[in-house]
């Protein structure tokens, strides 16, 4: 076993390994987890007494998970002095699954995201938000059941690649220079400047993610968004080189949608996965009027960033949607929302969001008995309508619990 300065490696567990290329999981894998600042204390807490229980009850004590504490953000800070301890990124790599909690992240100015650093420094390329409503919880729609959408959102490049030049500095009177002088620009001279590089081998890698995640789960759909129209070389190369790598790669398993026209007069073959484009802004409104026509909707950063939060108000809010970070190997399971601090250690905040990424997690190990036994767990803890503060105030008749009491009452309602 590995020895770090703060982090301890548990004695009863085994490592995650690669064999074949893929995820060897052994009955008791070791499963780094950040508890995260602010309401993490409070929500993972929750999260681990949860997936312990549907763990044992689904597998009868075959298996169990090893947890091992790691470090990010303000605990980090106090132990280490640094916000993102290189053994926590050691441990994470070398373990390949872990589970994380929301982290403080200033708006404005002093550090990085660290959910940002996270993502590039380990290549988690692929963040990946599955949208769908649990029957009772309270929308804004008239048929959230309508909507059951998973978003693949490219995770290390566009806004997130972070290169930008602040308003007045002497690097940004340089940029603003040289592209008026030499690509004939007229930008404003009390500007601040930033660049949104998509790649190809990004757009690939997390469409490629994308496409078979489609065909394992048998899903219809993969719709490309971006907003091709305005931005040519960026955005409009994403919808291409997406096509490109759908009819190179998986030509036998797919159609896209003019060939669905041209070739099939308008009737999906069997067996195949329609790969389709919509612009960012349209995609918006259809998720509202025509929700069932959606899957898997692949996009750049910052598009998939809004829609997976606008999706996931259609159906109870960020409380109740799970995240994972993805790369070829390593998979990091987060809640989506942020760390709350007004309501840290007060037992009140919903920690749906952090249980049912681990919900992802378990099947990103193969252990869906345990994942599938927690939503069934959700779904009737929601149904008796015992929850906490922001699902009460969307349901009438439903009884207020802290965070606690939800977790006690998921793990009651497991079968």
């Amino acid at each position: 076993m590995k020895k770090y300065k703060h982090i301890v490696v548990p004695k009863d567990g085994k490592r995650i390994t690669i064999k074949g290329k893929k995820l060897s999981i052994p009955n008791n894998p070791i499963i780094p987890v950040i508890e995260g600042d602010g309401i993490g204390r409070d929500i993972m807490k929750a999260a681990r007494r949860v997936v312990d229980a549907a763990v044992e009850k689904a597998f009868k004590g075959r298996k169990r998970i090893a947890w091992m504490d790691v470090y990010a953000g303000e605990k980090a800070n106090e132990l280490y002095r640094e916000w993102l301890p290189d053994e926590t990124i050691d441990a994470i790599k070398s373990h390949y699954v872990a589970l994380k909690g929301p982290l403080t992240t200033p708006i404005g100015g002093g550090f990085r995201s660290l959910n940002v650093s996270l993502r590039q420094i380990m290549n988690l390329y692929a963040c990946v938000r599955p949208v769908h409503w649990y029957k009772g919880v309270g929308s804004p729609v008239v048929h959230p059941e309508r909507l059951n959408v998973v978003i693949f959102r490219e995770n290390t490049e566009d806004v997130y690649a972070g290169i930008e030049w602040k308003k007045g500095s002497k690097d940004v009177k340089k940029v603003i220079t040289w592209l008026n002088k030499n690509m004939k620009t007229n930008i404003r001279t009390d500007s601040g400047i930033g660049i949104k590089p998509i790649s190809v081998t990004g757009t690939k890698q997390l469409v490629r993610k994308a496409i078979q995640y489609a065909i394992d789960r048998k899903l219809p759909s993969v719709t490309l968004v971006h907003k091709g129209n305005i931005m040519k070389y960026t955005e409009g190369a994403f919808r291409d080189w997406g096509y490109k790598l759908a009819t190179t790669e998986f030509r036998r398993k797919i159609v896209t949608e003019d060939e669905l026209w041209s070739k099939y007069k308008g009737k999906m073959p069997k067996g195949k996965i329609l790969i389709k484009d919509r612009i960012a802004d349209s995609i918006f409104q259809q998720v509202l009027t025509r929700p069932d026509e959606y899957s898997i909707l692949a996009t750049p950063n910052l598009n998939g960033d809004y829609l997976s939060d606008a999706c996931a108000a259609q159906v109870g809010g960020l409380g109740m949607a799970p995240g994972a970070n993805i790369g070829d190997y390593i998979g990091l399971f987060e809640a989506t929302h942020g760390t709350a601090p007004k309501y840290a250690d007060k037992d009140v905040i919903n920690p749906g969001s952090v249980i049912l990424s681990a919900v992802m997690m378990l099947e990103y190990m193969g252990w869906d008995k345990a994942a599938v036994m927690i939503e069934k767990a959700i779904q009737k803890t929601i149904d008796k309508k015992t929850v906490t503060y922001d699902l009460h105030r969307q349901m009438k008749g439903a009884k207020k619990i802290g965070t606690s009491a939800f977790a006690t009452e998921i793990i009651k309602n497991m079968r």
